[in-house]
This record gives structure tokens, C-alpha cells and sequence, in this order.
């Protein structure tokens, strides 16, 4: 990998780690449907002239039916599910229960005819993944570190990412990736707007909690785009993918040194072992 590479690689890895922590914070003071809209009107606000000036806006527009499915299972209902769940867990325990994506994706895949998903290694990763799920849940739920139920909104948040790359990527492929997402922050926007009106909080709101609403819709929710499908020029897909177990350790290191949230036991037992088995699972393997 080049040096530019290496850097847009460990700039996406940031950029998609540090939502966790802005959500945190944004949440004190504005409610979960006004974030989200706020998040995807900015992203939306940024990628849509991108998509013009590169002319790849009308060819997403044509699959808007199947943009409308991603943006449910990608946005619309996984960010909502998010920044909920952050109401009552830490953002460092979110960040690495999303981790837990390339499993599910790999289990889509598998679905959609990818025979490779029952290698042995891909397998082994599939079940070392799922035990450091289940010892994550037990130990938080069980000890009373984290809500059961925003843990397990979390991990549905998840399966919808996964669902939702698999899908996106069989029905739209050469389709480009920015159009797809300025056209589904769009989508999302319109959803959440009624909402995000009527919740919108009425009393003084913390300058960290409005910088922290800002900074999440132009970092992770457009920049870090622009980035990742700069890295899948540069590197390819498959590699790039791996910016996943990046992200869960700038989740977990900003929350425990900006936050000062706990590193649990649940946290620590089961970091590895998620990680470990993402990586497994979304390897393919040379046949």
C-alpha cells in the first residue's frame, strides 16, 4: 500500500470512529431523530453537488428503489437504533458491537450464493466472532454494565449494515458509491424532518452538543465516504473493508480517554475476539 493509502486508510478508520463519541455527547441535549436528521441533511447538503459535478447522480436515481431499501436498512433504521442505544451504553461499547458487521455480512453473502463463506477459516471466524459476542452481552447485561436492550438494538443496527452492502452491491453494481448514500441521506433526511421539528429541543443547548451535531454530519457522514471510496480505488474493496477493526479501536480509545468511560471486563474480553473473528470471517480465502 502506498503512503497515501496507508493515510486515507487510518484517516477513514478516525473518521468512522469517532461518531460514537459525538453521538454521546449530541445526545444530551438533542433527541435521537433530531440527530439522525440533522447527521444525513448535512451529509445529504455535501455529497449531492459531489454526485452532480461528477455526473454519477442520475444513474443512482434510476435504482431509487432499491436506494430506498438501503437507505432503511443502512440509515434510516441502524442510526436511529444507534444514537438511542447511546442514550444508556457508552460509545466504546457501541463501537465494538459494530464491529460485529463483516460477520453478518458475510453470512448475507453466503446467502447470495458466495460458496467461499464455508471455508474452514471463514467458519472459524464466524463462530469465534459470535462467542465474543454472546460473552460481550452476558458479561455487560449480567453485571448491570449496559442496558440488554440497547446492546441488542446495537447488534440489530449491525445485521442492517450487513444486509445492506450485500444487497446495494448485488442490485446496483458500477454504481457509485457517493450517489448511492447522497441519495439515501436524502431519503432519510425527508423521513426524519417532521420529527426532528417537532422534537427539537426548546431550551439552551451546549455549544459541545451542537459542534458535536455538526461535526457529525460533515466527518463520519460525508468526509468519511469520500474517503473510503477513495481507499477502494487505491487498495480495492476487499482490503479496504479492514478500516472496520480500525474503527472499533479509535471507538474504544477516544470513549475510555475523552469521555472517560470504563474499559469493562465485557469490553475486554470480548474486543479480541470479535475483531478476531470479523477479520476471519471476512477474509476470502484463496481457492
Amino acid at each position: 500500500m502506498s503512503r497515501r493509502g496507508w493515510f486515507l486508510f487510518v484517516l477513514c478508520g478516525f473518521l468512522w470512529g469517532i461518531p460514537y463519541l459525538f453521538i454521546r455527547i449530541a445526545v444530551r441535549d438533542f433527541s435521537p431523530a433530531s440527530i439522525v436528521f440533522a447527521r444525513v441533511a448535512i451529509g445529504a447538503a455535501i455529497l449531492i453537488p459531489i454526485s452532480i459535478r461528477g455526473r454519477t447522480l442520475k444513474p443512482a436515481l434510476r435504482g431509487y428503489k432499491y436506494i430506498a431499501l438501503y437507505s432503511l436498512t443502512e440509515i434510516i433504521g441502524p442510526w436511529f437504533l444507534i444514537t438511542r442505544a447511546e442514550t444508556k451504553i457508552s460509545s466504546g461499547l457501541t463501537g465494538l458491537l459494530v464491529a460485529t458487521v463483516p460477520i453478518w455480512s458475510t453470512i448475507f453473502a453466503s446467502l447470495n450464493g458466495d460458496k467461499t463463506v464455508w471455508h474452514h477459516k471463514r467458519l472459524i471466524g464466524m463462530i469465534v466472532g459470535f462467542i465474543g459476542v454472546v460473552a460481550l452481552v452476558g458479561i455487560e447485561s449480567l453485571s448491570g454494565s449496559a442496558d440488554l436492550w440497547s446492546i441488542l438494538a446495537v447488534l440489530l443496527a449491525s445485521v442492517g449494515y450487513g444486509y445492506a452492502v450485500n444487497m446495494i452491491s448485488k442490485k446496483l453494481p458500477g454504481v457509485s458509491g457517493i450517489a448511492i448514500n447522497a441519495v439515501a441521506m436524502a431519503m432519510a433526511a425527508v423521513l426524519y424532518a417532521p420529527f426532528a421539528l417537532t422534537q427539537w429541543p426548546t431550551g439552551s443547548i451546549s455549544i459541545s452538543a451542537l459542534l458535536s451535531l455538526v461535526a457529525l454530519g460533515i466527518f463520519p457522514t460525508a468526509l468519511a465516504f469520500i474517503v473510503f471510496f477513495a481507499i477502494m480505488d487505491e487498495i480495492g474493496a476487499a482490503r479496504a473493508s479492514l478500516v472496520t477493526y480500525l474503527n472499533t479501536a479509535f471507538a474504544v480509545l477516544l470513549g475510555v480517554l475523552i469521555l472517560s468511560e470504563p474499559l469493562t471486563l465485557g469490553m475486554a474480553i470480548g474486543l479480541p475476539m470479535v475483531l478476531l473473528g470479523s477479520y476471519l470471517a471476512s477474509r476470502k480465502p484463496n481457492l
